[in-house]
């Protein structure tokens, strides 16, 4: 691995792993993605049809990327081994339910979700335990064990499918991950100033997603599709759990959850209630209402909401840095 040769090196491991992700997936995109399968259009979403015959899928190629750099950049021990298999089944589901002619149902994606999610919940709380920090109350407690993996699979169930849900405006999902990483990235190294397995995994996303977002800003070319949003939403959440202030998830996620987590939010209550009147004036996604309701363009949506979402994990991270230093 390269992370060996590096290890004495006078050459920064950040650096030279950011440009292999950031390379890697840029010629990825080149080179295959004319073999990835097509959007069919999305029929009730907010100018769908937009997206017909633009490929579909192109997670598959940002997933292998990031697994390549992985590979060569970080010390793979089991842990780490388990992470990226997690990545990789979240991954694979999705491109095959995006190249699928009929979508997959919602209980076939959501037993792999909860599988997936049970692995990285427990494998985070056997490495790293359930001592968690609220640095905006001050607050460090310990979580009994059972409690800490159901909380953290609730936690990344969620963060699958409101990162999935927020997929539907080009640049919008990845410039809101790329904001909510950094400010994961900054915790991260509040717990260790060296470089770490998780803190490289999350600034090799970061560069991985830059080059995606470099190819798709909008119009895009490609859509990410399942294949990227959803274990893009694993990793969300392990880095939040891994640098032991999960709860700081929210705050620094909070336009993803809203943007996302709203939609599903008034379908559970309309199912449930039975009830048409619930939420009746606003459009989810809540980008779909800002699109048709409100009259924003694409580009304001995306810069709207991002500027937002880096607001909030500005305010986050002044808190808990000075809590810390």
């Amino acid at each position: 691995m390269l992370f060996e040769l590096l290890k004495n090196a006078p050459i920064d491991p950040y650096l030279c792993a950011g440009a292999a992700s950031f390379l890697l997936t840029f010629l990825g995109m080149v080179l295959f993605r004319d073999r990835l399968p097509k959007d069919h259009g999305r029929e009730f979403a907010v100018n769908g049809a937009l997206s017909k015959g633009k490929a579909r899928g192109a997670g598959l190629i940002l997933i292998i990327a990031l697994i390549v750099s992985s590979i060569l950049f970080i010390p793979l021990s089991a842990e780490y081994v388990i992470y990226l298999a997690a990545l990789f089944l979240e991954m694979l589901s999705g491109y095959l339910d995006d190249a699928s002619e009929k979508p997959w149902s919602e209980v076939k994606k959501g037993l792999i979700d909860l599988a997936v999610a049970i692995a990285v919940s427990v494998t985070v709380y056997l490495y790293h335990g359930s001592t968690v920090e609220m640095p905006l109350f001050g607050l460090t407690f310990t979580i009994p064990a059972v409690l800490y993996i159901v909380l953290g699979v609730v936690l990344i169930w969620m963060s699958i499918n409101v990162t999935n849900c927020t997929d539907g405006v080009d640049g919008l999902c990845t410039s809101l991950s790329i904001v909510t990483l950094g400010a994961a990235l900054v915790l991260l190294h509040l717990v260790k100033e060296t470089a770490d397995p998780m803190s490289l995994l999350v600034w090799m996303t970061v560069f991985m997603l830059l080059a995606y977002l470099w190819k798709n800003c909008s119009p895009s070319s490609m859509l990410m599709g399942d294949a990227g949003s959803r274990p893009l939403g694993v990793l969300l959440a392990m880095a939040f759990m891994i640098s032991g202030k999960p709860f700081l998830f929210v705050p620094c996620a909070l336009v993803l959850i809203l943007d996302g987590g709203l939609g599903l939010f008034k379908l559970t209550v309309l199912r449930v209630t039975k009830t048409k009147d619930f939420m009746k004036s606003i459009r989810t996604p809540l980008h779909d209402h800002a699109r048709k309701n409100k009259s924003w363009s694409d580009a304001q949506v995306v810069m709207r909401f991002t500027l937002l979402q880096l607001a909030l994990c500005a305010l986050v991270i002044a808190q808990a840095a000075g809590k810390v230093l």
